[in-house]
């Protein structure tokens, strides 16, 4: 197996390795696992579904497990203040099964329990040479990994609220799949797929990017992020949008699906209920089924930018209000085919059913 070679790995004495000195990464894979995501607001509004400290390290455990039987060597993490560092390192502690699992090795890195500890986790495990990141949370949460991963692939599981972008799959497959890819017994080239991001630029310079859905709404200020009131909506782009979604993209889903893999978006105009064309019952979140108006369903592109139409408001992305703009601003949505790389599990383990890569 290929060596590659940096800085020497310590070790605390709980058993895991704690500082950014490691060495000998081969077969090295993130798991980055957002301590806040599945605990917004959305909760007391539609009573939308939590996760819990403890079943996000329940998940990093059946990860590890999967991680270490298909021979993976390192697996970094992101420490946190909220507590998932801390229960991973006691499971560490106690774990005295079979199969051995990688050596964890938490990023020497300041904490701010923040947006910013995900983009600063993803660069060092990038540039630590991982061949996959896995990543636990919400659309919030994968846009961030997305536009900081570069070329590495990415495996997303959902624990978070809208869960559009991330994967509903069982942690122990999803390692298994990970570990395949990072191993190299299956080539990045045959498991994984290229997606589509939505750039939001302002101004003809770009600010962000979306995964899923870019939203523009009549809301003056960014507050509490979720978007639940359908009424202050004005477009929603989208990269993708399947019928059986949940979130934003569930209104162009139910009007005119596009998949993941079209190569092309779209854009939908919305108009007040008793104005519009159509008026659809979309779920925008988790239990909250809502009567949304619609003027018009039209194809968006690659390349070309569309401008919003109102002159002042906020952007969404991915559900999550993060861009205040205001008079004057020339906003626009891009569409781009060359986003992140993600695993495909399906493909990988089917691969992996056929040459019985698993079988000793």
């Amino acid at each position: 197996m290929l060596m590659k070679w940096g800085p020497r790995v310590s070790r605390d004495c709980q058993g895991e390795a704690s500082v950014n000195q490691y060495s000998a990464c081969d077969a090295a894979v993130g798991i980055l696992a957002n301590p806040a995501s599945g605990r917004d607001i959305r909760r007391l509004i539609a009573l939308a579904a939590v996760f819990p400290l403890a079943e996000k390290c329940n998940i990093i455990t059946r990860l590890l497990s999967a991680l270490g039987a298909t021979g993976v060597r390192r697996v970094f993490m992101l420490p946190d203040l909220a507590g998932v560092a801390q229960r991973v390192r006691r499971a560490i502690a106690t774990r005295r099964c079979n199969p051995p699992w990688p050596e964890v090795v938490f990023l020497d890195m300041p904490v701010e329990d923040g947006p910013a500890d995900t983009v600063r986790a993803t660069r060092r495990m990038v540039a630590a040479g991982v061949a996959a990141i896995v990543v636990l949370g919400g659309g919030g949460t994968q846009r961030l990994v997305a536009s900081s991963c570069g070329d590495t692939p990415i495996l997303g599981l959902s624990t978070g609220t809208n869960n559009v972008f991330p994967e509903m799959c069982e942690a122990t497959i999803a390692g298994l799949a990970a570990g395949l890819v990072a191993t190299g017994r299956i080539p990045k080239a045959e498991a994984t797929m290229r997606n589509k991001v939505l750039r939001v630029e302002v101004d003809d310079v770009p600010v962000d990017l979306a995964l899923v859905d870019v939203s523009v709404s009549s809301h003056r200020w960014v507050g509490s992020k979720a978007l639940w009131h359908p009424e202050t909506l004005d477009q929603i782009f989208v990269a993708f949008a399947e019928p059986d979604a949940i979130g934003l993209s569930s209104i162009a889903g139910l009007l005119r699906p596009v998949s993941r893999r079209a190569a092309r978006g779209l854009r939908v105009d919305l108009a007040p209920p008793g104005k519009a064309a159509v008026t659809l019952n979309a779920p925008i979140s988790p239990g909250l089924v809502v009567p949304v108006g619609v003027a018009g369903v039209r194809d968006i592109r690659p390349g070309k930018a569309q401008p919003v139409r109102i002159a002042q408001g906020v952007i969404a992305l991915d559900g999550e209000r993060e861009i205040e703009f205001t008079p004057g601003q020339w906003v626009t949505v891009r569409l781009d085919n060359h986003g992140p790389n993600t695993i495909d599990i399906d493909r990988v383990m089917a691969r992996a059913g056929k040459e019985r890569l698993l079988a000793s």
